[in-house]
């Protein structure tokens, strides 16, 4: 499931859009003020932004150019006016693709969808099918709840295993503690569970992922945890 912050201030139009992508399991939270969307993009972590340009407290195009300095989170823009103007001076300012209103809801996630797939790095993996799934060197079994590494069968206690295929099942874009713990026991982050931290860490302990900055299972601060699928060919 993407998350996508839609900083919207039209209700009816928010709430449109919302229904439609929840039917295709994206998660959807809106901001209707302009000045509280980078606070809540902070908070809320999405996989890409839908920004109106025409907002209270700050306007569109402020917002995407904060947003840019920061984040290289793939971000579209909805502009009112069909001449080229607000396009370009969007596109200009970092966002990575526009849609004019009246927003037509299939063109909408046509759009959203190119753009998580461009923003997706390239990874060696096979499609997860019996046999599992296959990054470089390792392989995770589901059916039979193994991992093999360089050829080996690893030994993972039942919480670890199932930490590993959530990370592995979401690889290439960050997957937040949040999304973890409700997989794993169906509660959100509280702020204080240390849960997936210890997780993570002993993964990386099992996988050689320890010396200096990890690149298999890499922390993104204020975010969660990313599997590097391109991370373990050696």
């Amino acid at each position: 499931m993407y998350r996508v912050l839609l900083v919207e201030d039209d209700a009816r139009l928010a709430a449109l859009v919302t229904e439609y992508l929840h039917a295709y399991r994206f998660e959807v939270m809106v901001v209707s003020d302009g000045s509280r969307a980078l606070e809540r993009f902070r908070g809320f972590c999405p996989d890409i932004v839908v920004l109106d340009l025409m907002l209270p407290g700050m306007d569109g195009m402020e917002i995407c150019r904060q947003l840019r300095a920061v984040s290289a989170t793939p971000i579209l823009i909805l502009t009112a006016r069909e001449d080229t103007y607000d396009q370009v001076a969007g596109l200009e300012v970092g966002a990575d693709d526009y849609v004019v209103k009246p927003v037509e809801p299939r063109l909408l996630l046509a759009r959203l969808r190119a753009l998580l797939r461009r923003a997706a790095p390239v990874a060696d993996v096979e499609v997860e099918s019996d046999d599992g799934l296959a990054f470089g060197q390792l392989r995770i079994v589901p059916r039979d709840r193994m991992v093999f590494w360089r050829g080996a069968a690893v030994e993972l206690k039942s919480n670890e295993f199932s930490l590993l295929l959530i990370l592995a099942r979401g690889a290439g874009r960050v997957v937040t503690r949040d999304e973890i713990l409700q997989q794993l026991r169906g509660i959100e982050f509280d702020g204080i569970d240390r849960t997936v931290d210890v997780g993570i860490y002993r993964l990386r302990k099992r996988f050689e992922d320890t010396d200096g900055e990890p690149q298999r299972i890499k922390t993104v601060w204020g975010r969660g945890y990313l599997f590097s699928p391109s991370a373990w060919e050696n």
